[in-house]
């Protein structure tokens, strides 16, 4: 995969602990991970601030993080610890993906993401932060980070590359969903919403969805992974959205989208 900064995200130099010389970059690693385990388990008390500093609060979230999971109550997070916390990344980016022409792996590969829970955090009052953002905009986050054309590549990468291809090929290797689409009209992979609505094109799974600007024909705010086509509909996998369709939104979700309603452009994989 050319896509590969999650290997950074699903380790630490060293074991970190209370009263330890510990790492502050690494310690907020750690917590970052019991929040991301706190959304997917509510209920064991592992969510706390991240800030870098292995305090008490800090040390108790591990020991409810240990006992949820049946592990000794000792608050010491070691590298072994550390990989079960990032266990949701590192499937999601490592397990085979299932099936075997490309569009086949593009939905599944999106469907191990969405297993995952894959979410951003908002870290000092600001959005698009945390490990999984980091994984699919390659080391880069913060306020103006959208991510959702680096979770589409970053899916695509794990797809095609199980089949011995190169993501580039296919779409520009670019954040921009501005850019990604002026380069896919010039190498002619590019359906117009008028043509999908027509109905002259049917647009398949695997095939990737951009989100034209109700004002400008050459803005382009959001995209995500078409898994299912029928009717007016699009069934979609998408980063960086929320339940209302958003292009800053928090995760990773399965959505459906009336392409009749939106200008819904298509960039084929094939």
């Amino acid at each position: 995969m050319i896509k590969n900064y999650f290997q950074r995200e699903i380790e630490i130099s060293g074991t970190q602990s209370r009263g330890a010389e510990n790492s502050s970059k690494e310690v907020s690693k750690i917590q970052s991970w019991l929040n991301l385990y706190a959304f997917l388990n509510p209920s064991k008390g592992t969510s706390t601030g991240i800030d870098g500093d292995f305090g008490p609060a800090t040390e108790k979230a591990v020991k409810n993080y240990q006992k949820a999971n049946g592990l000794p109550e000792d608050g010491i997070v070691t590298q072994e610890l550390f990989r079960r916390m990032a266990d949701p990344m590192i499937k999601a980016f490592t397990q085979r993906v299932a099936g075997t022409g490309l569009r086949e792996l593009m939905v599944n590969a999106a469907k191990q993401h969405l297993i995952a829970g894959a979410r951003e955090l908002t870290i000092k009052g600001e959005g698009n932060r945390g490990p999984w953002v980091r994984a699919y905009m390659d080391g880069s986050e913060g306020r103006d980070q959208l991510w959702c054309m680096g979770f589409v590549q970053t899916v695509l990468d794990q797809a095609i590359s199980q089949i011995g291809g190169n993501f580039t090929n296919i779409v520009k290797k670019s954040f921009s969903c501005d850019t990604v689409a002026g380069e896919a009209q010039r190498r002619g992979n590019f359906i117009g919403y008028t043509l999908v609505r027509s109905h002259e094109y049917h647009v398949q799974p695997g095939d990737i969805f951009l989100l034209q600007s109700s004002a400008n024909s050459r803005d382009w705010t959001h995209t995500g992974i078409v898994i299912e086509s029928s009717g007016d509909v699009f069934e979609t996998i998408e980063g960086n959205t929320n339940a209302d369709g958003s292009e800053n939104g928090y995760g990773v979700l399965r959505r459906t989208r009336n392409f009749m309603k939106s200008k819904l452009d298509i960039i084929r994989i094939d």
